[in-house]
């Protein structure tokens, strides 16, 4: 078996069959009296089989990541197991498990999986180590935020008053941030929320896109450029860090960051200086750095797509926003919400979203373009007259549906390629017969490489 370091792939050209895994409900996810906890079921991992035989893990929190570098919550030393193996969850009443794009998989109960769920007694099975899951003792408190906002955030879910717990707490302090979630779920809302509140309310608030800028511009964007440092550079201009100085920079979608400018913004987190682009000097920058992505960034550390460096640079602090469907109960809080910002709380169509027909419609929605999906939804209600609940059909985002605004242009285009990427694969191997060495070079792309389009299309 191969090494699961660094996103080893294997040799073998047969593509695996990868299957769901499903198990009952078995945990539940209670509230304290007070309301202001979660109580998380103890879980615990035993290693019953492989080098580390007898290890155990008893999880003091709602995720734990498994693999032998240094900075997982898990530390193996098997060999066949990646950095960032897999990780395990435990969301509303379930507990899961998501391969983090190792190169030996994971298995649960002997079926290689991408994510599934789990239930007391589950094995997994990582490279040659055997993992058993167990409840250990008494449940671990969970804190909650007793507010039902922050900043300008909402919501009344347990899920969603646990983020609110962690960004106020970074609120409070200077340390870097970073804010994963699914797209749409609100990750700049809630960077500019933690600067509102912080102490640095009073300094400038910039936002950087890094999946919006091409690549030869990014780096004059973030640390500027002196005059003539390339052609059409007629004058200095300052970039993104120098003009946060004092506050706050946003680096939405970091995961996006070329490879070549990753060593450079490490070496601005660490010493908090910036050189221009043609420049020779270093100058001092005083910011609070708060990172977003929709990207796992510890499968990307596998895969060699994100540097480990930078992961942990960033992640000093990380607050995971949690989608929509994992808080449906805020839905009719986030549409009333949204009819008092668009100034249509006391308009006759809002009262048609309010029904119980409309409610149950919404709950039935999976909503992958999660908050910034439903505030599209709702104005094109209002636009239309049309408090249909979305279609589980539009939500595959076919081309005819997006242009009736059911997503916004991000995410559409994120769901197409997607889709697109995933319907040429699968007719490759097709066209193959399953060989990937053949559907390889036929797509005109080195094998290593065919084998990272599967396991990102989760073929593989």
């Amino acid at each position: 078996m191969s090494s699961g370091h660094d996103s080893d792939l294997p040799e073998e050209d047969d593509a695996e069959v990868v299957l769901p895994s499903t198990t009952a409900r078995t945990l539940q996810l209670p509230l304290s009296r007070d309301r202001t906890r979660a109580l998380l079921p103890q879980l615990a991992l035993r290693v019953v089989a492989g080098p580390d035989a007898g290890a155990q893990h008893q999880a003091g929190q709602d995720r734990v990541v498994i693999g032998v570098h240094a900075k997982a919550d898990f530390v193996l030393t098997d060999r066949t197991v990646a950095r960032f193996h897999c990780e395990r969850a435990v969301a509303g009443d379930r507990v899961t498990i998501r391969d983090l794009g190792s190169g030996n998989g994971t298995l649960v109960n002997g079926v290689a999986i991408v994510s599934a769920y789990l239930s007391p007694g589950s094995r997994l099975t990582l490279g040659n180590t055997e993992i058993e899951l167990g409840l250990g003792g008494d449940p671990l408190a969970l804190e909650l935020s007793k507010d039902s906002r922050f900043g300008s955030m909402i919501g009344e879910s347990a899920a969603m008053r646990a983020a609110f717990a962690l960004l106020a707490r970074a609120a409070e302090t200077d340390a870097t941030l970073l804010l994963t979630g699914e797209t749409g779920t609100g990750k700049e809302v809630a960077a500019e929320s933690v600067h509102q509140l912080g102490a640095r309310r009073h300094g400038p608030f910039v936002i950087v896109d890094c999946g919006a800028i091409p690549g030869r511009l990014m780096e004059s964007e973030l640390f500027g450029h002196e005059r003539g440092a390339f052609t059409g550079a007629v004058s200095a201009r300052e970039g993104a860090f120098e003009a946060a100085h004092g506050g706050t920079i946003f680096l939405d979608e970091v995961g996006e960051l070329e490879s070549e400018l990753q060593p450079k913004l490490l070496r601005v987190l660490e010493r908090r200086q910036v050189k221009r682009v043609g420049g020779a000097q270093y100058r001092p920058v005083d910011v609070r750095v708060i990172a977003a992505t929709h990207r796992n960034l510890q499968a990307d550390v596998n895969a060699r797509r994100f540097r480990a460096d930078l992961y942990y640079r960033l992640a000093v602090l990380e607050v995971r926003l949690p989608a929509l469907r994992e808080r449906r109960e805020d839905l009719p809080l986030l549409v009333e919400h949204l009819l008092a910002s668009l100034g249509a709380s006391n308009r006759k169509e809002a009262h048609a979203l309010r029904t119980e027909a409309c409610r149950v419609g919404l709950a039935r929605h999976p909503w992958p373009g999660n908050v910034r999906e439903l505030r599209n939804y709702v104005e094109r209600a209002l636009a239309l007259a049309d408090f249909r609940a979305p279609s589980v059909e539009a939500s595959s985002l076919a081309p005819d549906a997006v242009g009736l605004g059911v997503a916004d242009l991000r995410t559409a285009r994120e769901a197409m390629m997607r889709d697109f990427e995933r319907k040429y694969l699968e007719g490759l191997l097709a066209d193959s017969g399953g060989n990937v060495s053949a559907a390889a070079r036929a797509a005109g792309v080195d094998r290593k490489y065919f084998y990272k389009l599967l396991w990102r299309a989760g073929l593989r």
